[in-house]
């Protein structure tokens, strides 16, 4: 399961001139004198993103003939209901054949949702980017239509860090009494005990890529964004007094940044599939189970009621 690797120039389109290495390991000369300040920047961005929201839901092409929100509430559920109890069973399995079946069906599952992103996004990509039908538990970790792909990583890490501070409080932390360690294979139990130097530098790469991609799709956004309003200020003005002239035009400079927006998205969304695949495939099946079962619980955690009540309960209004 070795995915297609990952490459800067794949998302960010540079210039042929541009030379790109791992921002870690190298030092970036920034500019002594901002030409504005960042909270100016924030709220222009701001303003840009909801002008934007509202624009491209009234001028979308097509709408979509099932809202995406009724597709994902039954993925989330076929997640939950079925798939994650059948990985976990087959994690307290001693068939390695059984167990490789479930983590390719779960990543499968994953696979088919970013696959159903793609063609939603195709028929109507403001109800993707701006995602009315997203809870708030969900919201704060949306980037370009889903959930950041730096999620990946920090679950990837999360398990590094645990092996770590097993071997430095090895013996005084308590067992959780959830885990039963007498039914659990010990492949399991050890999946992330010394993994191996392949694993490791492949994971730096990937965070690498991602530390070169993320921003350059970020900087798409933006001047999707600023072109559009420059645009529509520029070619508007002509039709001063004419309300039909002015929609027209306004019409047509939107119908381009909207495939702007969209090609945005089907690269983010891109990203995301590769992330994945490239993490999984450079697994052993044990590591493997481990991570789609977190990450599962992690989708799935965000739909359960109970904790989306206590936290619109115990939130705090921003004014």
């Amino acid at each position: 399961m070795t995915g297609k690797p990952l490459r800067a120039t794949d998302l960010s389109k540079p210039s042929p001139s541009k030379t790109f290495s791992c921002p870690s390991l190298q030092q970036r000369n920034r500019p002594k004198n901002t030409a504005s300040p960042h909270t100016h920047r924030e709220e222009e961005e701001g303003l840009h993103q909801s002008m934007m929201k509202k624009v491209l839901a009234f001028f979308s092409r097509k709408k979509a003939h099932r809202p995406f929100k009724e597709y994902y509430a039954q993925w989330i559920d076929s997640l939950n209901s079925n798939l994650l109890p059948l990985l976990r069973r087959a994690m307290l399995s001693s068939s390695p054949s059984n167990l490789t079946t479930h983590v390719e069906m779960v990543h499968h599952h994953f696979q088919a949702y970013y696959e159903a992103l793609d063609i939603a996004a195709s028929n109507d990509v403001a109800q993707l980017l701006y995602p009315e039908w997203r809870n708030s538990l969900e919201k704060p970790f949306l980037w370009l239509g889903d959930f950041h792909p730096y999620i990946f990583t920090n679950l990837l890490r999360s398990f590094l860090d645990d092996d770590d501070d097993d071997d430095i409080d090895d013996g005084d932390h308590e067992i959780d009494e959830t885990w039963s360690f007498c039914d659990t294979p010990w492949q399991i139990l050890m999946a992330w005990k010394n993994p191996s130097e392949t694993l490791m530098a492949r994971i730096e790469q990937i965070e690498c890529a991602l530390r070169l991609m993320v921003p350059a799709l970020v900087a798409r956004v933006r001047n999707a964004q600023s072109g559009l309003f420059d645009q529509v200020a520029a070619d508007g003005g002509m039709f001063e007094g004419n309300r039909e002239g002015t929609k027209a035009v306004v019409g047509k400079v939107v119908m381009g940044q909207m495939d702007e927006m969209l090609g945005v998205f089907l690269d983010a969304n891109r990203l995301r599939k590769s992330v994945l695949a490239e993490i999984i495939g450079e697994m052993n099946v044990y590591q493997a189970a481990l991570f789609l079962e977190g990450l599962a619980q992690f989708f799935v955690g965000f739909r359960d009621h109970e904790l989306l009540g206590e936290f619109e309960r115990c939130r705090i209004p921003i004014s």
